[in-house]
């Protein structure tokens, strides 16, 4: 195959957005238009690939500073068009960063999310280096769109939408804006283009009829896949985009034999790896890395992000997992939620259990531990077989520096108890509730901290007093 050069046009407004964020950096599936685009783009492992920036090219091109992709490294250049005078015009701006060789150049749009690979190959392969491919699809409502004029399989020109006859407007074949082709070919293409036409742009697709006179084979690789080759103009559009996508998601998932309550209640805005006979209920969002081992159950209405949770473990409704880049870890068998957060760093043994209203970030649980109600743990290491009362916290914060909890194993820590960092507290022991320590308490021993209690009688207490 050829190598293989990719331009992607992202310099348009996108006024009907009604944005000040430039189109392509509005999300899909919690990621840029573009950044899908320059994904998929990667995966043809090209030598270059060339951003066209306009409208807010400052933002669009800081969204992408380097590119590494499944281990691949390639560059990323961008080249501006202002003044914005057409397809035609973005693509010459592109043409200091083109081999004049005998590569293939493929032309994307950065606001065109989900064209698969496969596809993008296969119309490669179309070119061959030496033809020009057009990815094409038939529409019932082509409007707005450029059309493939036909002389039997033989391409002749693409008709822009407003320049076209009546006649020529009742053709439902349509070019997507997705081409391959001669990277040495389209050089002298673009340097012959002109903007004699209803918009005075110049229109990439006027080589079309170039190639044609100058006897070089114009082919069109059809699909029928709508949802690879629709753009998004609209919050409407992007909001039917991104369930076209997490429809995909879902029938992926479900393929593999993961129970989901309602395929159209999902979101995963990363990767969702799934062991077997996995469960997820309704309304749950995965981001990021998230990989949940064999039997693991999912409540209704978690947002879990950055997470690997082991086999057998269920996650109770309303619980949100946030790892960011530390990630959180859960055991095997571990029980969490109904309303529990687990934070960056929180690393759980089996068995363990998070009940509602616990917070834990950078903390190690041993096996079986149990946090149930009402409890925070921040950066501490709890031991096996632990249970940390209600209402009972860490205190790991001194005003400037984070400090280490240390809760040996089978320790009992009573509600309502602080322990403040840096602490140790031994094995076997217990805290009585309503305790602040301060001191590392021994091994096996009651550690109680508190005010004694007192008894006043005679005390009144205060009454209202009388309005005048």
């Amino acid at each position: 195959m050829a190598e293989v050069d990719v331009v992607i046009m992202a310099a348009g407004k996108g006024t009907r957005m009604k944005s000040k964020l430039p189109k392509v950096l509005h999300t899909l599936a919690g990621r840029a238009l573009l950044a899908h685009v320059v994904d998929t783009a990667s995966s043809l492992q090209p030598r270059n690939v060339v951003v066209i920036t306009g409208h807010g090219a400052t933002e669009v091109e800081a969204a992408l500073p380097g590119y590494i992709c499944d281990g691949a490294e390639f560059s990323v250049n961008f080249a501006r068009q202002e003044p914005q005078l057409g397809t035609g015009h973005a693509v010459q701006q592109a043409l200091p960063f083109l081999p004049d060789d005998a590569g293939v150049v493929v032309v994307l749009s950065g606001d065109v999310p989900l064209t698969q690979v496969a596809t993008l190959r296969q119309l490669v392969a179309a070119s061959g280096g030496d033809k020009l491919a057009l990815l094409t699809l038939e529409l019932p409502n082509p409007t707005g769109y450029g059309r493939i004029e036909r002389n039997g399989d033989a391409v002749q020109a693409i008709v822009e939408h407003k320049d076209a006859t009546e006649a020529q407007r009742e053709i439902r074949e349509i070019y997507s804006g997705i081409m391959a082709a001669p990277a040495a070919r389209l050089r002298t293409w673009l340097a012959r283009l002109d903007n004699r036409n209803a918009q005075a742009e110049y229109y990439l697709t006027d080589i079309v009829k170039m190639a044609v006179a100058d006897g070089v084979p114009v082919v069109a690789h059809k699909i029928t896949d709508e949802v690879q080759v629709a753009g998004v103009n609209s919050p409407v559009q992007l909001a039917e985009l991104e369930r076209a996508y997490q429809r995909q998601q879902a029938v992926a998932l479900m393929e593999q034999g993961v129970r989901l309550a309602d395929p159209a209640r999902l979101d995963v805005r990363g990767s969702l790896v799934c062991g077997q006979d996995v469960s997820i209920d309704v309304n749950c969002v995965f981001e990021g890395t998230v990989t949940l081992g064999e039997g693991v159950k999912i409540g209704a209405n978690c947002v879990i992000a950055n997470a690997s949770i082991a086999a057998g473990a269920i996650v109770h409704p309303f619980t949100h997992i946030d790892g960011e880049k530390a990630g959180v870890t859960v055991g095997a068998d571990a029980r969490i939620g109904p309303f529990a957060r687990l934070r960056p760093g929180a690393v759980l043994g089996a068995d363990v259990h998070i009940g509602n209203f616990v917070e834990v970030k950078n903390s190690t649980l041993g096996t079986g531990a149990k946090a149930n109600h009402l409890a925070y743990l921040g950066d501490a290491t709890v031991g096996a077989r632990v249970n940390f009362g209600a209402g009972s916290i860490t205190a790991n914060y001194d005003g400037v520096n984070k400090h280490r909890t240390v809760i040996g194993d089978d320790v009992h820590v009573g509600s309502n108890c602080v322990l403040v960092a840096p602490i140790t507290v031994g094995a076997g022991g217990t805290v009585g509730g309503g305790s602040t320590l301060t001191k590392d308490a021994p091994d096996g021993v009651l550690s109680v901290a508190r005010g004694r209690q007192v008894a006043i009688t005679g005390w009144k207490r205060p009454v209202k007093k009388a309005q005048p």
